[in-house]
């Protein structure tokens, strides 16, 4: 096991690394930029190093100064949290090259994997189901008209390089798909430096789960069930549950084989998680593969009683999985709601000082956090400034537990996505689990 680790990201995620070292007796590296000079996980760390200045191209991104911050401090292993640094291959080649320890999947995995195309083809050859689509990039207009032609609109344009929801456009109409190709083949290129951009088939309500999988050195893979991540706006996840209200034991057993096939297939090692598009008449395809821990993950910790941060940081250090043939079924029920630092009609962002944070408690209640009262949320970094998380015994008493958690969440100073959280649990269709990808389309509108 890993004698000190650095830590390559900021706030709760950074914190939450920095609580699963602690319980494990390894030192800690925080790395900051000047504005996070007084953030929760530089303190709480047993080192930190300073990267530069706020924006993160020149600190959080700085592939050389988190090296150097790695050297000077003699860490033999570097966490990249989720964000960032975590799903780069460049900078996993680069900590091979100096000796120090990447807490992920390899470069090539991830080179793989992060190919929308190629991650495509490889689920294909695993035996995983994939939508109708481009078998690879795209080489022109003419292929692209092709293509849809035989498959019929609506259809849904990625780029292949492309993650986080970002580069994703559907369309409806051949004119439309002319007027959006080289577009969006430049915008490919400008956000992911490749232009590559591949068509599939456009399910027009389906819902997004996906199922959190690990992979040892020893030739062991597992899942430990699903998340339901339908609940997102503009391809950005709002709220999260485990498990979903869709699933059925068979069903479970169908998507977890698939994943497990998948990691097989490609050597996996670490903690991942495989996306998929479950349709209404049940039928599911694979979408990606994340190479790293998710925002989301602590509401399968919730249900599995499993820390998925100290497995990560084992099984990439050669540990085998305990336990690797015990089916974990979950136990009862967890929501997750992102907390963000933004006005909850527009969605615009609030940075700013908090004067006031109260966090609450109480039973099956959690917070990852990283602020505090007088803490400043800069404007140069995502929204998300806590995650909120509840376990109950089933969906109903996880419901109230949240609403009951969210009531007594109190921020002040800044505006936060908390009365937009509640609206939504109140919902007539999200209480009754009728919830799609499209559902915060139908919320919005109707709000």
């Amino acid at each position: 096991m890993y004698r000190r680790i650095l830590i390559a990201n900021r706030g709760e995620i950074a914190l939450r690394v920095i609580m699963a070292c602690r319980e494990m007796g390894i030192e800690t590296v925080a790395v900051h930029s000047e504005a996070d000079s007084d953030s929760l996980h530089v303190r709480f760390a047993d080192q930190s190093v300073c990267l530069g200045p706020a924006p993160s191209a020149k600190s959080y991104l700085n592939v050389q100064a988190v090296i150097a911050a790695a050297e000077i401090t003699a860490a033999d292993a570097i966490h990249p949290g989720y964000g960032y640094l975590a799903e780069n291959d460049h900078f996993v080649e680069v900590c091979d090259a100096v000796g120090v320890a990447f807490i992920g999947p390899s470069a090539e995995v991830m080179r793989l994997m992060g190919d929308k195309v190629a991650a495509r083809r490889v689920a294909q050859e695993a035996g995983v189901p994939v939508l109708p689509g481009s078998e690879g990039a795209l080489e022109s207009l003419d292929d692209a008209l092709a293509l849809v032609r035989e498959m019929g609109f609506p259809v849904i344009m990625k780029a292949a390089a492309g993650g986080g929801g970002r580069g994703i456009r559907v369309i409806n109409t051949e004119e439309g798909l002319s007027r959006s190709f080289d577009t969006a083949r430049n915008e490919a290129r400008a956000a992911f430096g490749v232009p590559d951009v591949y068509i599939e088939k456009y399910l027009t309500n389906p819902r997004h789960i996906e199922f959190q999988v690990f992979g040892d050195r020893h030739g062991n893979y597992v899942h430990y069930g699903e998340r339901e991540c339908s609940v997102q706006r503009r391809h950005q996840k709002l709220l999260e549950e485990a498990p979903s209200a869709i699933m059925s034991p068979e069903l479970r057993e169908a998507m977890g084989e698939a994943s497990v096939a998948l990691c097989k297939r490609v050597g996996y090692v670490g903690a991942g998680t495989i996306e998929y598009l479950l349709d209404e008449d049940g039928s599911f395809y694979f979408m990606e593969m994340n190479t790293r821990i998710q925002v989301e993950h602590p509401v399968t910790e919730m249900v599995t009683g499993r820390d998925l941060i100290k497995l990560q940081m084992t099984t990439v250090a050669g540990e085998p999985i305990p336990d690797p043939d015990r089916v974990l079924h979950p136990r009862g029920h967890a929501i997750e709601c992102r907390i963000n630092a933004e006005d909850p009609d527009t969605f615009a962002p609030s940075p700013g000082r908090i004067t006031t944070f109260h966090p609450p408690g109480g039973p099956g209640v959690r917070v990852d956090t990283a602020m505090h009262a007088d803490a400043f949320v800069p404007p140069h970094y995502d929204s998300m400034i806590a995650k909120l998380i509840v376990h109950g015994a089933d969906r109903a008493e996880a419901i109230a537990r949240m609403e009951r958690a969210l009531d007594m969440f109190v921020i002040e100073g800044i505006k936060t996505s908390i009365p937009l959280q509640k609206k939504i649990l109140a919902d007539p269709d999200f209480r009754a689990g009728r919830i799609s990808t499209r559902f915060m389309d139908r919320f919005l509108t109707q709000s």
